[in-house]
């Protein structure tokens, strides 16, 4: 799979867009792919997790986000789902999973009619080991100030506004992965 090509052919142009995306998901692969290389006993499919990470949030671009140059007409909570409609008319089924469950830690049926989130309801749970990597990899690095890396404790700090369970699900991982 050629991610590259796929991100020229929703991001054509050279835009800030395009670039912070570019920026982000490098940072979130990189990560990603250094856990796998500390943890081969997981066997994480590397080639996909780096795939994966480059093309997590490709449904940006359809967002409503003016902060991180995002001037499409959707809230922003659904670029995950966005997204992963993308992927799968690209005919990348396994790449569109990790689309839509790499928000937050995840989020549950229970949350988005709970919080009457804009999404569909259903279950968005990071479950392969790639789809966990890479949520939890994207949590270090923010889009709207990309030149900063979180802390394991920054970011528990910025997960805890969502409530324990997402706190808990992330320091699992920190443990699992660090």
């Amino acid at each position: 799979m050629d991610y590259k090509a796929i991100i020229d052919k929703y991001y054509p142009e050279d835009s800030k867009l395009k670039k912070l995306l570019l920026k982000h998901s490098r940072c979130v692969a990189d990560k990603a792919l250094q856990i796998a290389d500390r943890h081969p006993e997981l066997n994480a499919d590397r080639a996909f997790l780096e795939e994966a990470a480059m093309l997590h949030d490709i449904g940006v671009c359809r967002t409503d986000a003016p902060g991180i140059e995002c001037f499409g007409t959707e809230p922003y909570i659904r670029h995950g789902i966005i997204g992963a409609e993308m992927m799968r008319n690209e005919g990348y089924p396994r790449h569109a999973r990790v689309c839509e469950r790499h928000t937050g830690t995840g989020i549950t049926r229970q949350a988005i009619e709970e919080r009457q989130l804009p999404l569909p309801a259903a279950d968005y749970l990071p479950e392969t080991i790639e789809e966990q990597m890479v949520c939890y990899a994207d949590k270090f690095f923010s889009k709207s100030h990309p030149e900063r890396v979180r802390t394991v404790e920054q970011t528990a700090q910025s997960l805890a506004k969502f409530g324990e369970d997402g706190v808990r699900k992330f320091m699992q991982w920190a443990e699992m992965f660090e």
